[in-house]
């Protein structure tokens, strides 16, 4: 099994007690860190930070040669990106009052609490990380550029606000913490959580799953597998997907559909590090990095106490928001060209070329099915061609099927929680907003009236009916001003 280093940079542990140093490291490695640096010669301690980068610092006051009140303001003069956490024996509101002052991140009394060290230097940590994702998207910002772009090859776009996520993986991807990716059904979620993990460099596997139908016993026995006898059919021990995702990224999709106890015992996984398979009271540590995915609105789910609120917290350690493929039309024309490359060498045909027109058509579409419905259609269109240019009557029909029949229809298939239309305080006409939908229609259609009629739910012959009523009113009306 292959352990991650964690934290990115060392911990570094400064007290002159090789009884104190162990005992910190022990208690730290039970929350998952495994990455010290031990120095028990407080001479040392600067040579080491000039050729080290160091994570988090935890500095004993008490030691010979120089002390740690000595140490701690040239620390955080020369290097105040460290955090440095005082650990000291002595119990004196004036010394920890001077060592707030020269910048100490924590002060702490010895014997600490496992739980009061853990936790200070796992915020020191998170701080830290904080910090370089800052710093890492800023200058992916500045420069406008990606250090891996290969690592998105599988997600076809030339969007720009696909690029800007991108750069934001970038930035988070080698941090530990939780990522929730959320977005419409079919935008792509799992292409992202895989770049997400390839960009991560951690050398475990990438291991999916989806936590949609799967009730509470399924959940855990697949999560965290199970002992040999736990329940009737389990004549064998099985590990669960944490333990094959080891080193690596778990990632779980449609984690909107979990129930409460569900809920539950994801948090115990999040917030200790730990798991129980079924059928055992032995705790099993976790080295896997979570990253889940949904299609449901989990802020909503959250306020309407259907999602636990300290799971939802948790998981928001990083937040990606994918776009759905309406909001990004300049993309259809790679993808079109993409999907037909790949139903050509799927079906074994010659890739046909597609219509001027059908770029125009597409883009009055809105897409519920995102992208996975856009593939659809091109796999479907490429098994029905023979030869020539691709045909556009079997876009035409889904589109058409998919088309609202009723203004209910309409709003419900907008996938937006606002109205289609406003309206200024003075209402138009039905003539007028008539006349203002097919403007707009022909606009979207670069005035291809078949496609305009289709986007507003008519023949083709009924909008040239309304266009030439139109352009005889138009005339009257000049004949009558002349």
């Amino acid at each position: 099994m292959t352990e991650s280093t964690y934290p990115h940079f060392p911990v570094m542990m400064v007290d002159d007690e090789v009884q104190a140093i162990n005992s910190f490291e022990m208690t730290l490695r039970s929350a998952s860190m495994n990455n010290f640096i031990r120095c028990h010669d407080s001479r040392d301690v600067m040579p080491l930070l000039a050729s080290q980068e160091i994570e988090v610092m935890l500095l004993d006051l008490r030691m010979p040669h120089i002390s740690g009140e000595e140490l701690l303001p040239a620390i955080t003069t020369d290097y105040p990106e460290i955090p440095v956490v005082v650990i000291t024996g002595t119990n004196d509101v004036d010394t920890a009052v001077k060592c707030m002052q020269h910048g100490a991140f924590d002060y702490m009394l010895k014997p600490v609490e496992k739980s009061r060290l853990i936790g200070g230097v796992k915020r020191a940590v998170e701080l830290r990380e904080l910090q370089r994702e800052n710093q890492l998207l800023k200058a992916h910002v500045l420069s406008d550029k990606l250090e891996n772009p290969e690592a998105f090859a599988d997600i076809i776009t030339t969007s720009k606000s696909m690029r800007s996520i991108f750069q934001y993986i970038e930035a988070i991807a080698n941090s530990p913490r939780p990522v929730l990716i959320t977005g419409e059904t079919g935008v792509g979620k799992e292409l992202i959580a895989q770049a997400v993990h390839r960009l991560s460099n951690r050398a475990g596997a990438f291991v999916p799953v989806n936590a949609a139908g799967l009730d509470d016993h399924v959940f855990a026995d697949t999560l965290f597998g199970h002992k040999k006898g736990a329940f009737t059919d389990a004549r064998e021990a099985r590990s669960g997907l944490i333990e094959q995702a080891a080193g690596g990224t778990l990632f779980l999709d449609e984690i909107g559909d979990l129930s409460p106890t569900s809920q539950i015992k994801l948090l115990r996984l999040l917030q200790e590090g730990e798991f129980f398979p079924l059928g055992s009271d032995v705790a099993k540590r976790s080295d896997v990095r979570i990253v889940v995915a949904t299609n449901q609105e989990i802020d909503e789910l959250q306020l309407a106490g259907k999602f636990r609120k300290d799971l939802y917290y948790r998981l928001c350690g990083h937040r990606i928001h994918i776009p759905p493929l309406r909001n990004r039309r300049e993309d259809l024309a790679v993808l079109v060209d993409h999907f037909l490359e790949k139903a050509s060498q799927t079906l074994d045909k010659k890739k046909p070329t597609p219509p001027v027109e059908l770029i125009t058509l597409l883009s009055t579409y809105h897409f519920p099915g995102n992208i996975r419905e856009l593939e659809s259609m091109i796999f479907d269109a490429v098994s029905n061609h023979t030869t020539g240019k691709l045909s556009m009557d079997l876009f035409k029909t889904h589109i058409a099927k998919k088309h609202p029949s009723s203004p209910a229809e309409a709003i419900d298939s907008s996938h937006e929680n606002s109205p289609l239309v406003g309206f200024s305080d003075q209402l138009p006409t039905l003539k007028q907003i008539e006349q203002l939908l097919i403007d707009e229609a022909l606009k979207r259609s670069n005035h291809n009236q078949s496609i305009a009629a289709l986007s507003l739910g008519i023949s083709r012959q009924a909008l040239n009916k309304r266009l030439k009523k139109a352009e005889q009113q138009r005339n009257d009306s000049d004949s009558k001003s002349n």
